[in-house]
C-alpha cells in the first residue's frame, strides 16, 4: 500500500440514542438553505498525538466505541444531522421540493481509517500534503449530495503516532458556528459518558427549528423539474496550502506588543495572533 493513501477500515452508521415524534417530522429548508445547496460541506478536524499506552489496538477500539456512543447522544439534539435530503417533484406544477427527512435514513457515519505517516509528516511540511484532502470523507461532495450521503461524517484516522478526527458537515443544516458548536456538544458528551444526565450535558443547545415569517407557509418549492437546472458543481483551481508556524516566544512578544500598544492587559495570544494574521 502506498504510505500516503489512506485505508478505510470499517465504518458504522450512527442514529439518534433516541427518537421522539417530533424528530420524525419533516424539516422544511428556508429560502437560505436551499441557496446554498451547490456549496461543498464544511470540513475541519482537530489532530492529537496518541498518549502512552501499551496496548494501542485496545485504545483505538475504545475510542471508536466512546465515540460512536457520544455521537449517538448529541445526534438527540442535533437530530436533523442524522437524516438525509429528499426530494418530492411535482409534475402538476413543474416543481420541486427538497426538506429533510429522519424516517428513511441510516443515521450519521462514522469511519476508522489509518494512514502510515507520523504527526510531524502532517504538520511540519511548509505546504499542507494533498493526503490531508482524504482525511475527510466529503471532500468535493456539495450540499445537495445530501440525498445519499450522510449530513455529517465523522472520520477517526489512525497515525503512526496520532490521531485525526475529521468531521464534515452538510452546509445547509449550519453555519461555522453551528458547526463548532456541534463539535464542541459532541466533545462535552464524550467527555460526561457514564454519568446520570449525559443526554443533557451540552452548554449549548442547538435551535433546530426554522424560522418562517408569521403567515408564511413554511414548505418552499423550487420552480424545477430536474436537479441539473439548480445545480452547479464548482472545482476550484489546484493550489497550494501553506502552513504557517509561529514559535510560543514570537507569539508572546506579539501579545505583549498588542496589550502595550491599546493600554490595556485584557488581549490574548489568540486574539493577538489572529490580528496579525488578518491585517496580513
Amino acid at each position: 500500500m502506498n504510505p500516503k493513501t489512506v485505508k478505510h477500515i470499517s465504518e458504522f452508521f450512527v442514529k439518534p440514542h433516541y427518537v421522539s415524534e417530533e424528530m420524525k417530522q419533516p424539516i422544511y429548508l428556508t429560502p437560505w438553505d436551499l441557496a446554498l445547496l451547490s456549496v461543498h460541506y464544511i470540513q475541519k478536524g482537530l489532530l492529537y498525538t496518541k498518549p502512552a499506552v501499551d496496548d494501542q489496538e485496545e485504545f483505538i477500539n475504545t475510542l471508536l466505541d466512546r465515540l460512536k456512543q457520544s455521537l449517538s447522544l448529541t445526534l438527540v439534539h442535533f437530530y436533523p444531522l442524522a437524516g438525509r435530503f429528499k426530494t418530492v417533484k411535482s409534475e402538476d406544477t413543474k416543481s420541486c421540493l427538497v426538506f429533510v427527512d429522519l424516517n428513511d435514513s441510516p443515521g450519521a457515519k462514522l469511519i476508522h481509517a489509518s494512514l502510515d505517516m507520523t504527526v510531524s509528516d502532517i504538520v511540519s511540511p511548509t505546504y499542507v500534503p494533498l493526503v490531508v484532502q482524504s482525511l475527510f470523507d466529503h471532500d468535493r461532495a456539495i450540499n445537495h449530495d445530501g440525498h445519499n450521503s450522510p449530513l455529517v461524517t465523522i472520520q477517526v484516522t489512525d497515525l503512526a503516532d496520532g490521531i485525526f478526527i475529521g468531521c464534515s458537515l452538510n452546509h445547509v443544516l449550519g453555519d461555522g458556528t453551528s458547526y463548532w458548536n456541534f463539535f464542541q456538544a459532541y466533545s462535552e458528551t464524550f467527555q460526561a459518558l457514564g454519568s446520570s444526565s449525559t443526554t443533557s450535558m451540552i452548554s449549548r443547545p442547538p435551535i433546530v427549528k426554522r424560522w418562517f415569517p408569521d403567515g408564511h407557509d413554511p414548505i418552499i418549492s423550487l420552480p424545477f423539474t430536474h436537479q441539473k437546472e439548480f445545480l452547479s458543481r464548482y472545482e476550484a483551481p489546484e493550489i497550494l496550502e501553506r502552513y504557517f508556524h509561529f514559535t510560543a516566544e514570537s507569539v508572546a512578544k506579539l501579545k505583549a506588543r498588542a496589550n502595550s500598544e491599546s493600554k490595556t492587559s485584557k488581549i490574548s495570544s489568540f486574539q493577538a495572533l489572529s490580528a496579525l494574521v488578518w491585517r496580513s
